[in-house]
């Protein structure tokens, strides 16, 4: 009698538990949302890569590395991730995660005319590259300390197989890896209609290639249509390109950011956006305007 009540219910326990697991696994990984939360309006795997090789071939400056990106959602949502080279270690393993900081990042800061309502927002949008975000984010900066705000999450950006780094199905695909970069190589993606719908981030090289990388790349996708958003650049054809204004403080000392003194550093920007120049900087002026 007693030995049938056990067996009675642990069969009991076993269904609850099948219940239980079941019911778990049918949850989705992610709420779809209004606005694009799938990434089905984004280019996947093989476009990418062929349009960061694309990219490639066309831009000169910097170290003539090999080169990683990553293309998010406008919920943070790795949905891409590729590399240049023959395999994942031709091109600087670390690069991996920055490029999906540098997406995440470029997505995160950025706005589309949908923003503006009630006499509030941006009207036309706002693009920030990760570059414009460089000067602004050192000490003395409008945005010091944006850069540890949002830490990237290890456990989503270096789970699973390394064998699968940079294939279809990388393990940061699905993921929400975060984490924020404020140099060069990550651009927000606007579709037809100058509707934000994610970033990109390019990362491998010098900061200033990895822009002229990414700027090419976001084109060779189709998904730079920012005619007339707004940006910081002050180049309506380039609303969000990188900007090289950074100069010695007056002192002769350097300095950091907007800092008007000090040892060392970078010196001043006096748009508040700049970026330093890199070894062999290309010419941000010959990269493709944006469209309509």
């Amino acid at each position: 009698m007693f030995q049938r009540r056990f067996l009675n219910l642990a069969a009991t326990l076993l269904v609850a538990l099948t219940s239980t697991i079941t019911g778990v696994k049918s949850q989705p990984v992610e709420d779809p949302g209004p606005n694009a939360a799938s990434c089905g309006n984004l280019p996947g795997h093989a476009a990418l890569q062929t349009a960061l090789a694309s990219a490639l071939a066309a831009e000169n400056s910097g170290l003539n590395n090999q080169m990683w990106a990553t293309v998010v959602n406008r919920d943070g949502v790795v949905c891409a991730v590729a590399f240049s080279g023959a395999n994942r270690g031709a091109q600087w393993p670390g690069s991996r995660v920055i490029s999906a900081q540098k997406a995440n990042t470029a997505n995160a800061f950025s706005l589309d005319s949908s923003s503006h309502s009630s006499g509030k927002g941006q009207a036309t949008g706002l693009s920030l590259s990760t570059a414009n975000l460089y000067s602004a984010v050192q000490p003395g900066g409008s945005l010091f300390g944006l850069q540890a705000s949002n830490p990237v999450d290890v456990s989503e950006a270096y789970q699973g197989r390394s064998t699968n780094y940079g294939q279809p199905n990388d393990p940061m695909v699905g993921s929400k890896v975060g984490g924020v970069n404020v140099f060069g190589g990550g651009l927000a993606l606007y579709a037809a209609g100058k509707v934000l719908v994610g970033g990109v981030g390019v990362s491998g090289d010098t900061s200033c290639t990895d822009h002229d990388v990414a700027w090419r790349l976001r084109h060779n996708l189709g998904l730079d249509h920012l005619g007339g958003v707004g940006g910081v650049s002050g180049d309506t054809s380039r609303p969000d390109n990188i900007i090289y204004d950074i100069a010695t403080n007056p002192d002769g000392t350097g300095g950091t950011g907007q800092s008007p003194g000090g040892s060392g550093g970078v010196g001043m920007s006096p748009s508040g956006f700049g970026h330093p120049k890199c070894l062999n900087t290309g010419n941000q002026a010959t990269l493709p305007a944006v469209q309509q």
